[in-house]
């Protein structure tokens, strides 16, 4: 098992009761203006899951690590996360981070390490690689992780 998948399956773990308890009224309070309320932060992974998951999953069949990236905030706002329902959120988020997870375990070796010299993780990914260094699905992948604890942190879960 790879430690970061590891590490996402704790963490939501960790997250799910956490998420659950919240009320529906905490669920849609904004920190402040501008800033997505839990709903979005969790619609927000949800969206980061999608586009990731098609990514890591192209990944295996491209030479280079090269994606279109997506609008979050036209994403969140088209899809009215802060009216969704609360519960649904919460368990498409973990059903879809469990299956990345499985996913990431799955992926062999070779194809999870062999260097990109071709990407865009200088755009895409959260710790960006610099353009003129090769990158690995391997890193993008932690990074994935990495993203989505900085997201749950902000909703005040702070997965070890």
């Amino acid at each position: 098992m790879l430690e970061y998948a590891k590490e996402l399956r704790e963490a939501i773990n960790e997250a799910t009761p956490i998420l659950q308890a919240m009320s529906d009224d905490r669920s849609r309070l904004r920190p402040a203006p501008g800033k997505w309320c839990p709903r979005e932060i969790i619609g927000h992974l949800i969206d980061s899951a999608s586009n990731n998951h098609q990514r890591f999953v192209r990944a295996q069949f491209q030479d280079d690590l090269i994606f279109p990236g997506y609008e979050q905030d036209a994403w969140v706002a088209a899809q009215q996360y802060r009216d969704a329902p609360w519960d649904d959120l919460i368990a498409l988020w973990r059903s879809f981070n469990l299956h990345i997870a499985r996913f990431m375990d799955i992926i062999p070796e070779d194809v999870r390490m062999r260097p990109r010299v071709r990407h865009n993780l200088d755009q895409i990914a959260t710790n960006a690689v610099p353009r003129d260094k090769p990158a690995t699905l391997d890193y993008f992948m932690r990074d994935y992780v990495v993203h989505l604890k900085h997201h749950l942190a902000q909703i005040g879960i702070r997965p070890d």
